[in-house]
């Protein structure tokens, strides 16, 4: 099997792909999987979202596909192809409520497997994109739970950790995308595709860095030449962008416009989820930091319409008690560990700095000083030059 070249530009809208398919999209949000597999020349036929600025955006960039709000009073799913459900990940993340796989919202998964278990619904595919740290939830045992439920479905699955880097867009962020299959072996959809190890750099060398003003303490989501993952914000609409270090010195944070293209979606795609206050941006921050990356979905996509040969691969069998690798695989209650990175590709990215379009706003002093605080609590090393820029900024924005 020949593989695709490591380094790629991004590629353009794709021409009509060999398998079309017809997609149902569970937990749709702004509807960053449905949005890739229209690139990559798929078609929606169902969307459901319960979110209500979801699901206005959804009906303005979706206008002639089926939405259904609650995906609990889906009787069945009709005649489609794949059902794509990124569930809701609060559960499962470290930032969320870390109440496991049956909380009662990721818990949800339940309804995905009722309505692919309905013998008049008959997809080829089921796709599920969550957070990785579903890998080491409850010591494994959420993972476990959802694999051994598609065992007991009799599908086929694969599951590989993902970095939106990869797929050309400056925003650091990792994803579990798992792939199943009750007909088709999802090891030639994931695993053909190979350019890591990628070397995570730390320090600077003349580049911006984005990290996040909210932390400090333990942790900086610390990111050179892109952005860390970006969230959802607090739960009372309050948008917690990150803070990106420019190589001028200053400290910023984007716009959401560029939030919105560090996720792969055009500008303003999610600007009619608030059109009653349209200058009130925290639920389109939110709507932006749940989103899947855009790009991500399109090589999923492309993937799908011309599946290739499964990849010669050292495989590792995943007994009870290991923890739950990057990538792996399993069948019939039996897992395997393959080695696989979180780079597929490495489609052409452009630096931080240069992918900002629209102006990017001054850290505020309140932000400044709460971070500068929690700092000087807390026990990280910083690269050089970092606090004295942090400094710098406070002095700056105290004389405004």
């Amino acid at each position: 099997m020949k593989p695709l070249a490591a380094t790629l530009p991004f590629p353009e809208t794709l021409p009509e792909p060999r398998q079309s398919l017809r997609v149902a999209g569970l937990f749709a949000g702004i509807g960053g999987i449905e949005e890739g597999f229209r690139q990559a020349g798929h078609h929606s036929q169902l969307l459901c979202e319960i979110e209500p600025g979801a699901k206005r955006v959804l009906e303005d960039r979706f206008p002639d596909v089926s939405i259904v709000e609650d995906v609990r009073d889906l009787p069945s799913l009709g005649d489609v192809d794949l059902v794509a459900a990124g569930f809701p990940c609060q559960d499962l993340s470290q930032a969320g409520r870390t109440a496991g796989i049956t909380g009662d919202r990721s818990g949800l998964v339940g309804e995905v497997f009722r309505l692919v278990s309905d013998p008049a619904t008959t997809p080829k595919w089921l796709l599920l994109e969550n957070v990785p740290f579903m890998l080491q939830l409850e010591r494994g045992q959420a993972m476990r739970f959802l694999t051994d439920s598609l065992s007991d479905m009799g599908f086929r699955w694969a599951y590989r950790v993902v970095d939106s880097r990869a797929f050309g867009v400056p925003q650091r962020r990792r994803r579990v995308v798992l792939l199943a299959s009750r007909t088709e072996d999802p090891r030639t959809i994931l695993f053909p595709d190979e350019a890591g190890p990628v070397i995570e750099e730390r320090e600077r060398n003349g580049r911006a860095c984005g990290f996040y003003w909210t932390e400090g303490v333990r942790g900086l989501g610390w990111a050179v030449d892109a952005v860390p993952t970006l969230k959802g914000g607090s739960t009372i609409g309050i948008p917690s962008p990150p803070a990106i270090w420019m190589t001028d010195g200053r400290i910023v944070t984007p716009d959401i416009r560029d939030a919105e293209r560090m996720q792969g979606f055009e500008t303003d795609w999610t600007v009619a989820a608030q059109p009653e206050q349209p200058h009130r941006l925290g639920a389109r921050w939110k709507l932006v930091g749940n989103a899947v990356t855009v790009p991500m979905a399109k090589w999923l996509g492309q993937a799908l319409a011309e599946p290739r040969e499964v990849p010669e691969l050292t495989e590792t069998e995943i007994v009870a008690g290991m923890r739950w690798p990057d990538a792996a695989w399993g069948e019939n209650g039996q897992a395997w560990k393959v080695d696989r990175s979180s780079f597929p590709v490495q489609w052409e990215r452009p630096a931080l700095e240069t992918f900002l379009d629209h102006d990017p706003k001054p850290l505020s002093l309140r932000a400044t000083a709460g971070f500068l605080k929690r700092a000087d609590q807390g026990r990280l090393r910083f690269v050089d030059g970092f606090i004295d820029a942090l400094h710098a900024h406070h002095k700056k924005m105290s004389a405004l």
